[in-house]
């Protein structure tokens, strides 16, 4: 059992948690992630980016997105409740040295796990520069964070309501334009993201490293459902990830396989948001 010792919520569908996890907050490295099952009564399982982590504490912090049932059941857990099963950390970490000058791009969520990975850079050695991606103003999260990191920060919104009106590619392709260019660039977020991150960057040649988020069932490379052709190879995203390299991924293909199940997972966030709103009319006739 994890104790959720710290709840808050960033944005319209987001929310931060620190949970008791002392073992796996000793041993959690950038770009790793655990497996999380609420309780046995419903066992899906899904995989979560660990955003942060706490030795002393013996904590470790999930950013998440409200999207499907098990994520909306999560929601609305308070501090002092529990979450019954967390297996990690699980995946191969990023790879950290000074190689220069990295570019670390995050859209929307995807803002979370870029978080640990931008701080490992900086702490190797590197220039970081960080480019943040959002729809609007209102679903920006962590900048305060990010901000002590970069050397550079810049951010983004589609309609222009903070920062610069642009997707992130375009200051993506400033940077790489320039003289000398980025040693490297990371991008995390949506999938288009960072398939156009990565062909924005392609021409220049500059190195790209994406983290993908697919299906996940066990997180052990036994069941298949994360797999993802790399390269004209097949690979899993739970052993072989979840950092591949942006210029050899099969987006497309990818894409279509994260496609299934949406129409079921839309349809079990609503159903899960009307049953909360019966129990909360319940709750409030029994007063």
């Amino acid at each position: 059992m994890h104790k959720i010792i710290h709840k808050e919520q960033l944005s319209a569908d987001v929310f931060r948690m620190d949970l008791e996890a002392p073992l796996i907050a000793e041993e959690r490295l950038p770009g790793q992630f655990i497996i999380l099952l609420l309780d046995s009564n419903y066992g899906e399982r899904i995989p979560l980016t660990i955003a942060d982590a706490d030795k002393e504490k013996g904590t470790i912090t999930i950013i998440f997105q409200a999207v499907g049932k098990t994520t909306s059941l999560l929601s609305g857990l308070k501090e002092g409740e529990y979450v019954q099963n967390i297996l990690g950390p699980l995946g191969t970490p990023t790879h950290l040295k000074n190689f220069g000058t990295v570019v670390c791009v995050g859209g929307g969520i995807g803002v979370a796990p870029l978080h640990p990975i931008a701080e490992g850079m900086k702490k190797a050695g590197n220039r970081v520069i960080i480019i943040m991606g959002a729809r609007n103003k209102d679903l920006l999260i962590l900048e305060k964070e990010m901000s002590v990191i970069a050397d550079e920060l810049i951010v983004c919104t589609d309609d222009g309501s903070y920062g610069r009106k642009d997707l992130v590619t375009v200051p993506l392709k400033e940077l790489c334009e320039k003289t000398p260019k980025p040693d490297l660039a990371v991008a995390i977020g949506p999938p288009i993201m960072m398939k156009f991150c990565a062909e924005t960057t392609r021409p220049f040649k500059v190195p790209t490293v994406v983290s993908l988020n697919t299906i996940m069932v066990d997180g052990t490379g036994m069941c298949g459902g994360c797999r993802v052709t790399v390269g004209q190879e097949t690979k899993f995203v739970c052993v072989d990830g979840p950092e591949f390299n942006g210029h050899l991924v099969d987006f497309d293909n990818m894409m279509i396989r994260l496609s299934s199940y949406k129409e079921y997972e839309k349809k079990a966030h609503e159903n899960c948001m009307l049953d909360r709103q019966v129990e909360n009319l319940k709750n409030h006739s029994n007063r």
